[in-house]
């Protein structure tokens, strides 16, 4: 009798056990008529890279089914986008009809697969590509995918489909505002199927096109190459379905494009299994990607003012709205076509000729044939209905009737337009450039003869006795010994100066124009910087050495002496001197982008610096710091670190340059001391600036100033609240204290996105500004906060100089407080505290 119940209370339990055993063993990537998830429970795919379970939105109440990427803020796919759950109380399971289906609390049914053919047993499984799949048991048959069913999210492998024959479409939709996941205004298909193209539409309307589709690229997106966007393609499957499709073979490497709530098509790139993107920035890169934005006619340039202007041979369909920067109504043709006037009978004339528009986004609305390039540019010429025509060996010929809308000017890339003209609008082209080509040659040969006399007269005049004598001193790396009294330049003069370019002053005068001020870069502390090209074409930045500046042989020996033996990317280079008479000028190389104040602080274009590109700049400084402090051959304390002596590159990369103060410390010196305390107001370390002690870490606090300028766009040397005395690292620690340190970050770049990589700088510029030198970290260690090496940040302690007044207390000291950056420098008083 006791075996008989032993017996009877263990054999349900044993079933209970093998239930549950069944449920909890079988595959986490899916969910079958007998396994489904409650909120707040999920599957995950089998390499767990993607998951699908209950979110809620920032700022939302709302539940939702979705699929993401490793955490909740990297959202792909959502389920009952137009149908909220209101509470925790939802269910994902297979319907008995077969469907995928998501229940709320009182079982009714909010969203479904809502396929009509499917099996009655089927199983749902999330797949390591994000595609979450509905099939049979055998797993031979998809009734449903998610892929076929986007929301804003374009992954690799996933297919934009366009049919030729039944119109049908394939839409990726923005969400509706960044908390609510609903249907947006915006959406994304694949058009114009002869020449493919991408679209954006706002409704209705084109919002953006990507330009036609070569084979290898699109046309209209003038940075893509193969290398950037290996693996896109389309493809024609030869049953009227076009469909445009990415893959990365790059394992280390995760890539997809996510449509903003806004309309702007980002791309998000994750390397090396990190959780949050690493890249994250707009394939749109300025206003002229709004489509049709310069109206018919017109071309869209963000590199002039105003962006749009009319094509040559067309004006201003009304001036009056053009003058105000409404350019939809677009441009009209100024002189009618010969062929419309031999079509209605007039008098003939010349031939109608073409304009050629190099590298330009070429207008909607192609016809494509195959023809050659000379067929081409002939059919277009007999045809008086063709207006404009381009060639690509990839696309063939394509020529367009009517207006011509969204053009616009690329500075690389693109194709070439050759627009049809009147011949009489294309003789004044050629008249004008006739015009320009005399002028420049007579304006040359006027320039070559006044720098040559300048020349000579400088020739006569100079000190060549003292120069002959100094300069032959410097180059066999003699002891200069003028300036004794200065042990700094003693030590610095028994340097060998290495193999270093001099050039001859008519050499540099003619390249600059006689240093004419069209060519003036800027002025610095030190006087004046002006562009220049050689006779071989190449383009240099020349540093003139004002004679009435506080800079001489001493900071001349001394720039020329420290940068000539310094190579690193993020620092300038040094192509040479030149020493004649009382004349001391540094030849650099020329960077296009001028300085990073130009940018930063210029409200007009502070737009151009996004996030990704302010990080790189910061990255940049950071590795450029470290090789002086610790990698190059000399240990180099720069001691003026600051946006005007940050130098851009024609891909804004950054290059510390202005090596006049800079400092060469012994294998064994870490701090020094001077009784000349020179540098910027507001970017010198407290020790610096009370005692004339400075050290590596006088240049870390700098670069904290520096890092917080860029993050935030604002001026240390500004109040930044309504008292008017807090400067901007007051301003920073205040919004710290208050954990509100968000208001600091510059609107312009401000994205929830990447608001945790945002604050983590704001945060290491905190650190890099302690008032002590002690707490603050090295370059080494910022780099590797920079780079996510150093994972757990310490909290920072109070800044230095966190009123305003404290920086500016000797306004008698402060040069120019203009728009950009002066090079102010040489303080010889300074304020308590």
């Amino acid at each position: 009798m006791g075996f008989f119940c032993r017996d009877t209370i263990l054999f349900p339990i044993l079933i209970i056990f093998g239930c549950s055993c069944f449920y909890f063993c079988s595959a986490k990537d899916t969910i079958t008529s007998s396994k489904y998830i409650k909120d707040p429970e999920t599957i995950s795919s089998s390499g767990s890279l993607f998951i699908l379970g209950f979110f809620t939105p920032e700022n939302s109440t709302n539940r939702y089914v979705g699929i993401w990427y490793k955490t909740q803020s990297n959202i792909v796919w959502v389920a009952n986008r137009n149908q909220p759950l209101k509470d925790s109380s939802g269910t994902v399971k297979i319907f008995e009809d077969g469907n995928l289906v998501v229940l709320n609390g009182q079982n009714q049914i909010i969203w479904s697969s809502n396929v009509s053919n499917t099996a009655v047993n089927t199983t749902c499984q999330l797949l390591d590509s994000g595609n979450l799949v509905l099939l049979d048991n055998s797993a031979e048959n998809i009734f449903w995918q998610s892929f076929e069913h986007p929301t804003d999210s374009f992954l690799p492998h996933m297919k934009l489909t366009s049919n030729k024959r039944t119109g049908e479409k394939l839409r990726i939709t923005s969400w509706t505002s960044l908390s609510d996941p609903s249907i947006g205004k915006f959406f994304i298909t694949l058009e114009r199927l002869d020449i493919p193209e991408i679209f954006i539409w706002n409704g209705t309307r084109p919002y953006w096109r990507s330009g036609p589709w070569n084979g290898r690229t699109f046309t209209g997106i003038y940075y893509m190459n193969s290398f950037y966007l290996k693996g896109f393609r389309i493809i024609d499957d030869g049953e009227g379905t076009i469909y445009s499709s990415f893959s990365f073979p790059d394992v280390t490497k995760f890539i997809l494009f996510v449509l903003d709530f806004q309309g702007v098509l980002y791309e998000k790139d994750w390397f090396n299994d990190t959780i949050q993107p690493q890249q994250n920035y707009s394939i749109q890169t300025s206003e002229c990607d709004i489509y049709g934005l310069c109206g018919s006619f017109g071309s869209c340039n963000p590199n002039s003012s105003p962006i749009c202007n009319c094509l040559r041979g067309f004006e201003p369909s009304s001036r009056m709205e053009w003058d105000m920067k409404n350019w939809t109504n677009g441009c009209v043709r100024k002189t009618t076509l010969q062929c419309e006037k031999v079509k209605d009978g007039r008098a003939q004339g010349k031939e109608d000729g073409f304009l050629k528009l190099q590298m330009v986004k070429v207008p909607d609305f192609a016809e494509r044939s195959s023809s050659s390039e000379e067929t081409c540019r002939s059919q277009c010429l007999e045809n008086c209905t063709c207006v404009a025509y381009s060639y690509s060996p990839e696309i063939g010929c394509m020529s367009w009737k009517g207006n011509l809308i969204d053009i616009q000017q690329f500075p690389i890339g693109g194709l070439d337009l050759y627009v049809r003209l009147a011949y009489s609008d294309l003789e004044k082209g050629r008249h004008v450039r006739t015009i320009i080509i005399i002028i420049a040659i007579i304006g040359t040969i006027i320039i070559a003869f006044g720098a040559y006399v300048l020349w000579k007269r400088i020739v006569k005049h100079s000190e060549r006795k003292s120069k002959n004598r100094w300069f032959s001193r410097l180059r066999k790396g003699e002891e200069y010994s003028e300036k004794a009294q200065d042990i700094n330049i003693v030590e610095l003069s028994r340097a060998k100066l290495p193999d270093l370019l001099t050039y001859d002053f008519e050499k540099v005068a003619m390249a600059t124009n006689n240093f004419d001020q069209s060519n003036k870069l800027g002025q610095g502390g030190f006087g004046p910087v002006y562009k220049g090209i050689f006779q071989d074409g190449q383009n240099i930045a020349v540093k003139r050495l004002s004679r009435a500046s506080g800079q001489g042989l001493e900071e001349f020996m001394n720039e020329v002496i420290v940068i000539s033996k310094l190579q690193h990317r993020n620092l300038v280079k040094l192509l040479g001197c030149c020493i004649e008479g009382g004349e001391k000028m540094l030849i650099y190389e020329y960077m296009p982008n001028k300085s990073l104040d130009t940018f930063l602080f210029d409200p007009s274009k502070q737009k151009l610096l996004d996030w990704r590109k302010r990080f790189i700049i910061i990255e940049g400084i950071a590795r450029g710091a470290l090789y002086l402090h610790r990698d190059s051959r000399l240990k180099i304390i720069h001691r003026d670190l600051k946006a005007g002596n940050i130098l851009l590159d024609e891909n804004m990369n950054p290059k510390i340059s202005d090596f006049g103060m800079a400092r060469i410390f012994g294998g064994s010196e870490d701090q020094a001391n001077t009784r000349r305390v020179v540098g910027t107001y507001g970017y010198m370390s407290p020790e610096y600036a009370m005692e004339g002690l400075f050290s590596e870490k006088s240049d870390v606090f700098s670069f904290g100033v520096l890092l917080l300028e860029i993050v935030s766009g604002r001026r240390n040397s500004s109040p930044h609240n309504n008292e008017d005395t807090l400067s901007l690292l007051g301003f920073a620690w205040k919004l710290w204290n208050e954990e509100n340190i968000t208001m600091l970050i510059d609107p312009k770049i401000y994205d929830t996105n990447l608001e945790k990589d945002i604050l983590r700088c704001i945060h290491i510029g905190l650190l890099c500004v302690q008032e002590l030198a002690r707490e603050r970290p090295s370059m080494s260690t910022v780099v590797s906060m920079l780079n996510s090496e150093i994972v757990n940040l310490s909290p920072p302690k109070q800044p230095a100089f966190i009123q305003w007044q404290s920086l500016l207390c000797s306004t008698s000291n402060e040069g120019s407080q203009g728009l950009f950056s002066n090079n102010t420098v040489s303080i010889t008083e300074i304020c308590g505290r």
